[in-house]
This record gives structure tokens, sequence and C-alpha cells, in this order.
């Protein structure tokens, strides 16, 4: 055989995916830094988490994992929350994914179509956009109302009418913090029984207002929570979410994924926070102490910001955002440039840690934007 084969390109992927730009977050080089730019939990996990990861079993790592004690488990956590459950629970009930980004991808998969429309707000979650164009599906973000960042509520019901295929709510929403009320939830969900509302629930702990409390899925089998231990119980690094619902649904949702896409350290890791809620409570309550503490320093020195639920808030420094991003960075403090976001442009998202936490962010920003 004489010479070489000729290059030639890769094969062309599904006509949505050559169309798609993937969504990316810069995650990367972010270690020993201040992270305040992915709402993430800023003192790491209880140490009853840390333990239960050092003292996983070896034998246990060469077994699949089981999930049925850990649905079991958060249905007792969320039977002793605060808010209880208006209507009783079962382990049909609960799907555990892969984060709830892979949740988000998972019901978008089982329930949308080309040519479907997947209804949501704007701006919202950068994440629901890519999912819907990988299923071909029309995307209509309504965007929020001015001043205020407002949920659109009479413009949701209009497009509602439409029978949009899924209705993705983000509530608190990220990145600016607005949010409804459960009854205003399920209100919707009522008006549109053809449609699935998926209501994304990862900051509700953080001045939110859950429908899990009031709803029962008995009878609003359309709608479906989702359910994350990332951004409370520090748990981002291990990748576990729960979407919560109607049994039909929740088994639809879990058809389109892998049998064991969640491992067997995150479930460990997932039994010990969830049974050590005083330490996600004691969490929550500093970050809203330093969230008050915050707004009111950001009010005195009137800076524009933007703050509602959500362990995080929207400034609009002086200086050009992508600039005083940068300038955080040099100092060792990470925060989220909202440039090229509707509504957003020149802002930053600045997640709140605690109290020590924000004073060094501020006396950094302070002094950068003075």
């Amino acid at each position: 055989m004489t010479g070489s084969t000729p290059p030639f390109p890769p094969p062309d992927s599904r006509p949505e995916v050559e169309r798609l730009k993937g969504y990316s977050a810069p995650l990367e080089g972010r270690r020993g830094l201040l992270r305040l730019d992915f709402n993430e939990n800023t003192l790491g996990p209880s140490p009853k988490v840390v333990e239960a990861i050092r003292s996983f079993p070896e034998e246990l790592i060469a077994v699949y994992p089981e999930y049925d004690g850990l649905r079991e488990a958060l249905i007792a956590n969320l039977k002793a929350s605060k808010a209880s459950l208006a209507h009783p629970l079962d382990p049909q009930q609960v799907g555990v994914f892969n984060g709830v980004d892979a949740a988000i991808h998972a019901v978008i998969h089982a329930y949308g179509s080309p040519g479907d429309t997947l209804l949501t707000t704007s701006p919202t979650f950068g994440y629901y956009a890519p999912c819907a164009a990988m299923q071909g599906m029309a995307l209509e973000a309504i965007p929020h109302g001015m001043p205020g960042f407002v949920v659109p509520l009479d413009a949701l019901r209009t497009a509602l009418a439409r029978k949009p295929r899924i209705l993705m709510l983000c509530n608190p929403n990220n990145p600016t913090g607005a949010r409804l009320a459960a009854d205003q939830v399920l209100a919707l969900a009522a008006s549109a029984p053809d449609t699935l509302v998926v209501v994304d629930e990862l900051y509700e702990a953080f001045t939110g207002d859950s429908v899990l409390p009031v709803v029962d899925f008995q009878t609003q089998a359309n709608v479906l929570v989702l359910r994350s231990l990332a951004k409370t119980a520090g748990l981002a690094g291990l990748r576990l979410g729960f979407a919560i619902g109607h049994p039909g649904v929740v088994d639809r949702v879990g058809r389109v994924t892998g049998p064991y896409d969640v491992n067997s350290l995150a479930v460990a890791a997932a039994f010990a926070a969830l049974e050590d809620q005083a330490y996600t409570d004691h969490y929550v309550r500093e970050v809203l102490r330093a969230r008050d503490w915050l707004v009111s320093v950001l009010t005195r020195s009137r800076v524009v910001f933007h703050c509602d639920g959500g362990n995080y808030l929207l400034v609009w420094p002086e200086r050009p955002a992508d600039a005083v991003e940068q300038a955080l960075r040099s100092q060792g403090i990470l925060v989220r440039s909202m440039t090229g976001k509707p509504q957003l442009e020149g802002a930053l998202r600045v997640s709140i840690g605690t109290l020590e936490q924000m004073q060094r962010f501020w006396r950094a920003y302070s002094s950068i934007c003075a």
C-alpha cells in the first residue's frame, strides 16, 4: 500500500447539534479563591459529609449504587422541614440525577419533540435554552418586567393558552432573584394541564417559596419540582439532584437516563448531608445575615444593585463589568460578569457567602470602583 490516506472531516451530528452553541461555564482555575461566581456553598459541606466520604467502604467501590434509601431519606428530610408536606410522598415520586443539570436535560429529552415550545422567562438560567435546542424545540423566553425584574405573570398566562409543551420556572430566578408565591405557580399549572410545569427550586432555601408544602401531585400531575444539595449543603462537586412529582412523570424522565448515573460517593454524602440538616440551616442563616449586611452597605454607598431571592445579587459598577471582574480576580475574588445577557448588560452577579467573606468582597470592590 503506497501513499497515505487523505484527511477527512468527522461525521456530522444531528442537525440540532450542528446548530447548537454549547453551554459552557468558566469553571477552571478557581481553587483557593473566594468563589462568589457560581452561587455555591462557600464554606464546604458538613464535617459529617467529609467523614462519610473518608470512611466509604472499599468494597462498595466495585458495587453499583443503590438509590431507594436515598429517596426515602429525602422524603423524611422534607417532612421534617419547617414547611413540612401537606400531602405524603413515596419513593416512586423522587428521581435521582447526576446533578439538576442532568435532570433538566432528561426532562426536556423525555417531553420535548421537534417543533414543540419550551416556555420560560428572560433572563434566567442559561442551560434551559441549549437543552431545548438539542431537541429541536422552539424557545419562547418572555422578558421580566422592569423596573425590578418582575415575573411576567400575565404574559405567561397568555403564552400558556397556546399549550407549550414545557414551562420552565426558576424560582427564585437565577440571576435576578425574582420569585413567585407557591399559589401563583400552581395557578399557572392549573390553567395549562397539557403543559409540564417544571419548578427549578435550587435556591428556595434562600428566601424562596416552595410549592412542595402545598402541591398535591395526584391532582396536579403536570408539576415537577427540581431540588439539589449543591447550593445549600455544599455538594456541588459530587453532582446530585432530585426531581419530585407524580410517579408517572418521574418514571418517564428516568427512562432517558442511565441506570446508575449517580455514583456511590455522592449517595453516601447525600445521606450524611440530609442527616445534618442543622449544618445546612446554620449556613443558610449565615448567608441571609451576610446578604442583609451587604444590601445595607450598597444602599448607603449608593451603588446600583438588585437583590431579591436566592444567595446572590446583581450590582452595576460604574466601571465596565468585565474589567471589575478581572480586577477582583487579581485579588483572589471571583464574581460573574453578565456581559451579553439580556437586561443585564453592565452588571455583575455576586454570590453571597458568610459575613466575613462579604466584608472582604466589599473592601476589594469599593477600592476598585472608588
